[in-house]
């Protein structure tokens, strides 16, 4: 028996050591990811499942950058649109130490280059007719930092600094986290159609952070940032401050969170 065999039937046997499992909750455990994607633009069928040689390789491959080795073309793609989250990111501070208006345009054109890479590593997984192991998770961690911590930053740059606002702000990034972490474990539960594409969100899809992106590169565009801020701010002069136009930030974020709502894929 070879060395990747016994490496595979270790890991089949870790997961099914636990007594408590019951045979269906054994079978969703032990089968094999499909890549999703958690964006608007899933696939419109789903991909067939890594077989066994996957599991192997990146259980027993021990090579030098075997991790590298193992990543799907697609899963490359995803990696630049969490590079594009990143330059985002480091445009809205260099905004803040220059205070040069084209960094933060800059950091609004990277968040819609990682849109791009958003929608392009689903339809280069599809072309391939591979999924990846790691496709989903990749592609949940790489939303949140186009999708998320990266328009927050760019919300600060701007003039959203009172206590409350950045409070807002986290509340913001963190239901767009919980709102990926609960479609990874939940998508199998989702009714699917005959293609064996879900038939709804559950809550706002991240990638609609985009919105108050848009709504952002406007205010810059129109020099309505920091003092200028439409709507101004309520509770001036207290420790509970905030900017009117911050609450739309909350109330999107609660709206991620949904369960009950339920917005038909297109």
């Amino acid at each position: 028996m070879t060395s990747n065999t016994t490496g595979f039937q270790k890991f089949d046997s870790a997961i099914a050591s636990d007594s408590e499992v019951d045979e269906s909750e054994l079978h969703m455990t032990t089968g094999p990811p499909l890549r999703r994607s958690s964006s608007l633009f899933s696939l419109k069928e789903e991909l067939p499942k890594p077989d066994e040689k996957e599991y192997i390789k990146f259980i027993d491959d021990e090579r030098h950058f075997s991790l590298i080795r193992n990543l799907h073309m697609a899963d490359f793609i995803t990696l630049l649109n969490g590079f594009s989250g990143f330059y985002a990111i480091i445009s809205c501070l260099r905004y803040s130490l220059t205070g040069k208006s084209n960094y933060v345009q800059r950091a609004h054109f990277f968040i819609l280059l990682g849109l791009f890479f958003d929608f392009f590593d689903g339809r280069v997984a599809r072309l391939r007719n591979k999924s990846s192991l790691m496709g989903q998770e990749l592609d949940s961690l790489a939303d949140l930092i186009s999708f998320g911590v990266g328009p927050a930053t760019i919300a600060f740059s701007i003039g959203f600094q009172t206590t409350v606002d950045v409070l807002f702000l986290a509340f913001w990034v963190l239901c767009g986290l919980t709102r990926l972490a609960r479609f990874n474990i939940s998508t199998n539960n989702i009714p699917k159609d005959h293609t064996g594409k879900s038939q709804y969100f559950e809550g706002l899809p991240i990638p609609t952070n985009l919105f108050w992106v848009m709504v952002m590169a406007f205010l810059v565009k129109k020099d309505w940032i920091h003092q200028n801020l439409p709507w101004g701010t309520v509770l001036q002069n207290t420790p509970f401050e905030f900017h009117l136009i911050c609450v739309g930030f909350f109330i999107h974020g609660c709206g991620e969170i949904s369960k009950s709502l339920k917005i038909p894929k297109p």
